[in-house]
């Protein structure tokens, strides 16, 4: 069973950094694109960043240059470091991976910037 289980969410002011981590488990990590996703209320749930097995990335045009995702293999763990937080990436924030064309979502985590 893939299980993910994102941490690191929180109350930032705008300008602010925070890292969320996604960990992963009950597959083999190294092969499968993970991405992260959010989600604010009454809005419909948006691809923040992704990033393939073989470390290939890509974004949302709102986050470029403020967002990176990276993974750690190893670890089983994907992260999402994020700078220059504004107000409106308040949201929650949603770990994502497509195993065996299945798709698997975490619980997610609250990230609230205050202006």
């Amino acid at each position: 069973q893939v299980q993910l289980v994102e941490s690191g969410g929180g109350l930032v002011q705008a300008g602010g950094s925070l890292r969320l981590s996604c960990a992963a488990s009950g597959t083999i990590f190294s092969f499968n694109p993970m991405g992260w996703y959010r989600q604010a209320p009454g809005e419909q749930r948006e691809l923040v960043a992704g990033i393939t097995g073989g470390g290939s990335t890509n974004y949302a045009d709102s986050v470029k240059g403020r967002f990176t995702i990276s993974r750690d293999n190893a670890k089983n763990t994907v992260h999402l470091q994020m700078d220059s937080l504004k107000s409106e990436d308040t949201a929650g924030y949603y770990c994502h991976t497509v195993v065996a064309l299945r798709q698997y979502w975490g619980r997610g985590t609250q990230v609230t910037v205050s202006s």
